[in-house]
Formats: C-alpha cells, sequence, structure tokens
C-alpha cells in the first residue's frame, strides 16, 4: 500500500515509518496539517494516517476539508484521545476509524489494511496460495504440491499469518502480537522454535525448493522462487 502517515511528533513518525516499511509499505511523511492536507489533495494514496493534535490545521479540520474536496480516501484517525466521544466526533467529521494511543502496532496493520479491503472489489476466496503453497481457509488444510502437510493449530496460525502477507519482511514484534497476542517482548525463544518446526514441514520435505526465509536483524519473510 502507499500511505500518508500525517504526523508531527518526531519519534512517533519515526517508529510507524519503520515499522511501516518492515511490513512492506511505501510511506509519505507530511509533519503538520497544512502539508498533509496538500499531499493528500495532490497525490493517490491508499489509506491516510492522521493524528488528532497537528500544528497550522488540526486533524478533524483537515479531514473535513478533504471530504468537502471529494477526496475519500479511507482515513484512520490516531490519537490520544480516546473517550468514546470524542472517538465518535472523529467518525462523525469523516473518519473511517479511530484507534487511540497507546496501540499495539500488529492491531494499526490489521485497521489499515481492512480499510484497504474495503476499497478493493469484494472477493470470495476462501484460499491463500503462495507458490505452489496453499491453505484451505475453510478446512484449515495445508498442501504443497499436491501434498498435505500436517500442521499443529499454532504452526498453522503463524503459516497463515505469513501467507496473508507475502514477500514481505514480518517482524518478531507482528509475530508476537499477531500470532501469540504479546504486546510485549516476554524475552522468549517461542518464535524461533516454531519457525524452525513449520521450515521442517513445508520446506525441508521439498528440497532446494525454500520458501520461510530468516530475514537477519528484520524478521522473516514467505517467498517463492521458481
Amino acid at each position: 500500500m502507499h500511505i500518508l502517515l500525517i504526523e508531527d511528533d518526531k519519534d512517533a513518525a519515526a517508529y510507524l515509518i519503520k515499522g511501516l516499511k518492515e511490513s512492506g509499505h511505501v510511506t509519505d511523511h507530511a509533519s503538520d496539517g497544512e502539508e498533509g492536507l496538500n499531499m493528500a489533495l495532490d497525490s493517490n494514496f491508499d489509506v491516510l494516517i492522521v493524528d488528532r493534535m497537528l500544528p497550522k490545521i488540526e486533524g478533524l479540520t483537515l479531514i473535513q476539508e478533504l471530504r468537502k474536496e471529494g477526496n475519500d480516501t479511507p482515513i484512520l484517525i490516531l490519537s490520544a484521545l480516546g473517550e468514546v466521544d470524542e472517538r465518535v466526533k472523529g467518525l462523525k467529521f469523516g473518519a473511517d476509524d479511530y484507534l487511540s494511543k497507546p496501540f499495539s502496532f500488529s492491531e494499526l496493520l490489521a485497521r489499515i489494511e481492512a480499510l484497504n479491503r474495503r476499497t478493493q472489489p469484494e472477493s470470495s476466496s476462501t484460499s491463500l496460495e503462495v507458490g505452489d503453497l496453499s491453505i484451505d481457509l475453510l478446512s484449515r488444510e495445508v498442501f504443497r504440491e499436491g501434498q498435505k502437510i500436517e500442521l499443529q493449530p499454532r504452526e498453522y496460525r503463524l503459516l497463515e499469518f505469513l501467507m496473508r502477507r507475502p514477500n514481505q519482511v514480518v517482524t518478531r514484534t507482528m509475530l508476537l502480537e499477531g500470532v501469540w497476542e504479546y504486546h510485549f517482548d516476554p524475552q522468549t525463544n517461542v518464535i524461533d522454535v516454531h519457525i524452525s518446526r513449520l521450515r521442517s514441514k513445508i520446506d525441508k520435505p521439498f528440497k532446494g525448493k525454500q520458501m520461510l526465509h530468516t530475514e537477519r536483524g528484520a524478521g522473516y519473510a514467505l517467498r517463492y522462487n521458481e
């Protein structure tokens, strides 16, 4: 996705840009509301992430102006103002979703992906495919080269998480939050253990056709190279 982040806090912006890049997204950044409004009107983006408290033009006014101009790009508000009334106010001004600070990065990713899906043609697909590896989402069966692969429930969740992000580097934090629902790093080797087990089932029996790659210092990626 091509994302516009409108955030005046330099540290927060750097953190988000880094995480979004690692997740395979291209992110442009505006540090105030005026710059963000001009960028949003001048270019096409898949999703806008807008902070509430912005200099020059505050977030709700920015969103209101975009909607007046007919810009219907999906917008996610980020704000330390997490009360119900504030969330309702943000949605009434034209935002599509509202996420209160602090937040987990995996939830942010899930929400922007959901917003992007709303603008895409509906799909009734009940399967995921990456190269010759496939998952039947209804039966929860996994196949590679037509051979059925037996996975434990957590291994299945790990593989599904990776297959929904093909060719993207998935960080340890994303895996901990998205597969194990840990919102902190508990200094555990649980990811390494399950990656090793998953690799032994989807890669090792298919010599010379590795799909699950370790990206040193970054995370893991599922790629199919013919």
